[in-house]
């Protein structure tokens, strides 16, 4: 049995947010909080938003207290503003981070008793649905507006920790590309590979299903199709990837990820590393590490990157072309082709095991223990 969850109302396109005032204004939501990063705050990103807000004339609070990797104090500040401002949902407006922050923010109103935050890692167990998210993506790789997963970093610990809870998700989504247009071309490539890295894990993952694999297979097709353009910042490229983040986040957010992630949380929670920029140099390391219970997969993932003659390769060389053809990708945009100068061995052990504390670990369809993990780490420096 497959359970699929997803948005009940979503947006896409151009002029998407214009939609906000009157989503807002159908569920009889008057006092919002929008959840903000700094920069995006600074640069009048955020400022697109509240525009509409102030034309419709809702009056809102906001709260910009949130780090790239949003930690375990920026949860619990989030929770005081959305109770000092007496509101009765949240507008996230930026990246995993805003997102992620918010669903922590509604589930832990709603929920009290998980106020330590801590609680709320794994499967959570709340009973009542979050405070109503409207969630608006500003980078295209995360589809946290879409997913039922939020990642928060343990600062005291120096990990990253994963909630996975249906009652989280947004009830609406707002995908616009012009919200997306502003992202730096680094930012732009780390979210891009981390979108690609939700298909791929979520393509083979075990709980892989007919429906996600639809997505996935889609999903892929339209990022290799439009991440190099979205780097240069053509509008084609931003709304083929505006489309394509989104398909990636409906399949893996309900049949779940797999080692490249549960690596990656560690990488970006004890050096500080972007999330997307972790996910795509680890990608290579973990398709080759999987390639052997991946059955016939990757011809499909060489044929949705493009690869002429795909459908005719044996399955030894559909493995190379797909690990090969994610590789040129990720140097056309930029991303590392290794750890060298970031990793320290003294770490090793302790993020192998992190990674295989972490919940996108179990999902992974070939079987790993604590020193495979050590040995694909080292295979980086």
């Amino acid at each position: 049995m497959n359970r699929i969850i997803l948005n009940g109302t979503s947006y896409h396109g151009a002029g998407a947010i214009a939609a906000i005032a009157d989503e807002l204004a159908a569920r009889g939501l008057k006092k919002p909080v929008v959840f903000s990063d700094p920069d995006l705050v600074k640069f009048g990103v955020t400022k697109k938003v509240t525009d509409v807000l102030d034309r419709a004339k809702v009056k809102y609070a906001l709260f910009a207290d949130i780090k790239p990797n949003p930690t375990i104090e920026n949860v619990k500040n989030g929770v005081k503003a959305f109770k000092a401002a007496k509101a009765d949902c949240i507008i996230a407006v930026g990246g995993g981070s805003s997102m992620d922050t918010a669903k922590a923010v509604g589930i832990i109103a709603a929920n009290p008793k998980f106020a330590d935050v801590r609680s709320l890692e794994g499967v959570s167990p709340t009973k009542n649905p979050a405070k109503p998210i409207l969630a608006v993506p500003t980078t295209a790789g995360t589809a946290a507006e879409v997913t039922i997963n939020y990642v928060i970093t343990d600062v005291a610990k120096k990990r990253k920790f994963v909630c996975v809870d249906p009652h989280d998700i947004p009830v609406a989504a707002f995908v616009d590309p012009d919200m997306m247009s502003s992202m730096p071309k680094g930012l732009t490539a780390f979210t891009g590979m981390d979108a690609l890295t939700h298909a791929i894990e979520g393509y083979i993952t075990k709980a892989a299903c007919p429906m996600t694999d639809m997505m996935h297979l889609e999903a892929i097709r339209l990022i290799s199709l439009h991440l190099r353009d979205a780097v240069a910042n053509k509008p084609s490229g931003r709304e083929g990837m505006a489309l394509g983040q989104y398909i990636a986040g409906m399949g893996f957010s309900n049949v779940g990820l797999g080692i490249d992630h549960a690596m990656a949380h560690g990488l970006s929670a004890l050096y500080d590393m972007p999330h997307g920029k972790a996910c795509a140099i680890l990608l290579p390391v973990a398709m080759k590490f999987n390639a052997p219970a991946s059955g016939t997969k990757y011809r499909n993932i060489a044929a949705a990157m493009g690869v002429k003659g795909a459908d005719r390769m044996t399955v030894a060389q559909a493995r190379k072309a797909a690990i090969a053809a994610v590789e040129k990708l990720a140097k056309d945009v930029g991303i590392p082709a290794d750890l060298k100068g970031v990793l320290k061995k003294e770490d090793v052990r302790f993020l192998a095991e992190s990674a295989y504390a972490d919940a996108c670990r179990p999902g992974n369809p070939r079987e790993v223990d604590v020193k495979q993990i050590e040995k694909l780490y080292l295979s980086l420096v």
